[in-house]
């Protein structure tokens, strides 16, 4: 039996090669972390790509200064409310690359969060553009990728 400290290592290896797996295949346009947390991912995603923009969205703001983006780049306040609101405030966003790492020990509640948020990020995203999770979604334009995760599950789709 696996510990939780193991659990957790396979998760973040797992999640560290799906980023890097997107990032030999995006396409042009700004980044989404949807669930900004602690920022550990949001540091990972700046590092992968320094050039682009990456916008951050969580409920409430749990990450220090260093692991957060500044100004409009972080948005604060529930998906179903933020999410819809982004093309008024930058029309301009076709994303690149979503990525959605909202799963708990709570597998109901992530599999209904999962139904609602799919249907949220699809409009974002640029054509060619990849959703990467650590919960199955999905959407009409989506088609899932191959990803080997022997250890955890985590999922990448190419929006058509």
């Amino acid at each position: 039996m696996d510990s939780r400290l193991d659990r957790m290592i396979a998760r973040l290896t797992t999640q560290r090669r799906a980023l890097e797996r997107a990032a030999e295949e995006i396409v042009p346009g700004p980044v989404l972390e949807i669930g900004l947390g602690k920022g550990r991912t949001y540091s990972h995603l700046r590092k992968l790509f320094p050039e682009r923009r990456i916008i951050a969205f969580d409920r409430d703001l749990h990450a220090p200064a260093d692991a957060a983006p500044a100004g409009a780049d972080l948005v604060l306040g529930d998906f179903r409310e933020t999410l819809p609101a982004l093309p008024s405030r930058a029309p301009w966003v076709q994303a690149a690359l979503a990525h959605a790492d909202f799963g708990s020990e709570d597998r109901a509640r992530d599999a209904a969060q999962a139904g609602w948020l799919a249907g949220l990020i699809d409009p974002l995203m640029a054509p060619g553009g990849l959703v990467v999770s650590d919960r199955p979604m999905q959407a009409p334009r989506w088609t899932a990728l191959p990803f080997d995760t022997p250890d955890w599950p985590y999922f990448i789709w190419r929006v058509g």
